[in-house]
């Protein structure tokens, strides 16, 4: 995994939108009887670049899901986008979760199901194709997505690192 490309943001000088992604019921079984809780996932992002995930876990939803948009608030990344897509195909993986993001040409439009959805929304992107593989665990879908897009690289970084001017990246 190319931790060194993932740059933090702090969540102060945005505006975040939130998106819950799924509620699980969560159930413990004591002497007493069942005590229910509820498990929040939450993606929030800015539209414009910048997104984040969080979990949150609380005895009633409402609070489960702010504790997940706290925790989404502390885990943002920034991601390139390109004309309302992303710069190159690129590969995630997390868990049993394997997720496939294609760049789509302007009009395409968001094809994913699900939690992929959701983050590839978040994040600003509105164009891209997308396939999910393996496990369809909403957790493990969302931190697959921010993997791969995690990964992503814009042409001016490739440019900067190959030591070449911007238009050798796309003419070869």
């Amino acid at each position: 995994m190319a931790t060194e490309n993932i740059k933090r943001v702090k969540s102060t000088d945005i505006e975040l939108k939130d998106r819950l992604v799924n509620v699980n019921r969560v159930t413990k079984v004591t002497k007493g009887g069942r005590a229910f809780t509820f498990s929040a996932i939450v993606v929030v992002g800015n539209e414009h670049g910048v997104v984040g995930h969080g979990l949150g876990k609380a005895k009633e939803v409402t609070d489960a899901i702010t504790k997940g948009i706290d925790d989404a608030k502390k885990n943002l990344i920034k991601v390139p986008i390109m004309k309302g897509t992303i710069p190159h195909a690129q590969i995630g993986k997390f868990g049993g979760a394997l997720v496939y993001l294609k760049p789509a040409s302007h009009g395409t439009g968001v094809i994913a199901g699900g939690a992929m959805r959701a983050v590839l929304e978040s994040v600003g992107i509105t164009d891209v194709l997308a396939k999910s593989k393996g496990s369809s665990n909403p957790h493990n879908v969302v931190k697959a997505t921010l993997d791969a897009l995690s990964q992503l690289r814009d042409p001016a970084t490739i440019a900067h690192t190959r030591g070449i001017t911007l238009d050798q990246v796309f003419n070869g």
